[in-house]
């Protein structure tokens, strides 16, 4: 035989080695990263989906769970996603309309009474056409859409009970249109800046106010550097499990299925958390010596009708409301 054929036949005989050895499927890794702190409701919800991820794809799908803005903050996490970055992260929907306008209604104000009616609506052929058209549109993928958060309230220096209370205040908000109208109809001077800089722009005075759900006040601990909370409940936040579209379709069909059911499961259990918490962050907060206040809401509301006009959402409305059976 020929040092040649012999030098083939190793070759082939360590090829068809490493080839047996190699798992029947290639593992696949989900980098999800969140602006929140691990005992956030968000990021316990996150670390419960990664374990039965990784148990129910017998290890195919393996998620990391990356908190406090690790990976940046959600606007470049969503960047990084849609750039092919294996990226992914719990955003509010809103921040996905300049793709697909539609989805800014799940911000919208005023609108959802309770996170059931928000997750119904999540979960319908409506709303789930709308996230379609997401992945032609930005490369994005929304796994589940009933990440629940809370209830935005007000935080501000002084008390605060009609929006002319608002008048001059400089308040963070989330920095998509549905977002800065909003805080605008009600008075204040939208200023939209990461999560991460909100502590030191307010202890620092360059805000004035912010507004957040009760969680993510005591997470951040901006009751170290607010006076009030009025109790607005302005927006609901209901947030997505975002992933981009190019590691998604690395995934089996299979495994697919699987890491969207148990992110609207997993979506279900962190909402949960998120409502029995609530109560609780607020009760924090006002033995931190914050004065957390309850108003009367209409002239808010009242206030915040035009949005639905100025951004073309009320045929979006009446959507969520025929599917509410509102």
């Amino acid at each position: 035989m020929s040092i040649h054929m012999k030098a083939f036949r190793f070759a082939a005989a360590i090829s068809a080695a490493v080839l047996f050895s190699l798992p029947a499927s290639a593992q696949t890794t989900l980098r999800i990263g969140t602006v929140l702190a691990p005992d956030d409701p968000m990021g316990q919800g996150l670390e419960k989906f990664s374990e039965e991820v990784e148990e129910a794809t017998s290890g195919d799908v393996v998620v990391q769970v990356f908190h406090n803005s690790q990976l940046g903050d959600t606007t470049e996490m969503l960047d990084q996603a849609r750039a092919a970055a294996n990226v992914g992260t719990v955003t509010d929907v809103a921040r996905l309309s300049s793709f697909v306008p539609s989805l800014a209604i799940m911000s919208a104000p005023f609108l959802f009474d309770t996170y059931a009616d928000a997750d119904k609506f999540a979960l319908s052929d409506e709303y789930l056409a709308w996230g379609e058209e997401l992945k032609e549109e930005a490369g994005l993928v929304m796994l589940a859409s009933n990440w629940y958060q809370g209830a935005r309230h007000l935080l501000t220096q002084k008390p605060v009970s009609t929006p002319e209370d608002l008048s001059g205040v400089r308040m963070r908000t989330i920095g998509a249109p549905i977002w800065i109208e909003t805080i605008r109809a009600m008075g204040a001077e939208p200023t939209p800046m990461a999560w991460g800089e909100v502590y030191s722009a307010l202890q620092l005075g360059t805000l004035d106010a912010a507004e957040a759900q009760p969680t993510a006040i005591t997470g951040a601990k901006l009751d170290e550097v607010v006076e009030n909370v009025t109790k607005t409940a302005h927006i609901q936040l209901v947030t997505a499990l975002v992933v981009g579209a190019d590691t998604w379709d690395q995934l089996s069909p299979e495994n697919q299925e699987i890491v969207r059911d148990l992110a609207v499961k997993n979506g279900r259990y962190a909402s949960q958390l998120s409502i029995e918490q609530s109560e609780e962050a607020l009760q924090a907060v006002s033995e931190a010596g914050v004065s957390v206040d309850e108003i009367d809401r209409t002239p808010f509301i009242e206030a915040v009708q035009d949005v639905y006009t100025k951004l073309d959402l009320e045929e979006e409305a009446a959507t969520v409301r025929e599917v509410l059976g509102n």
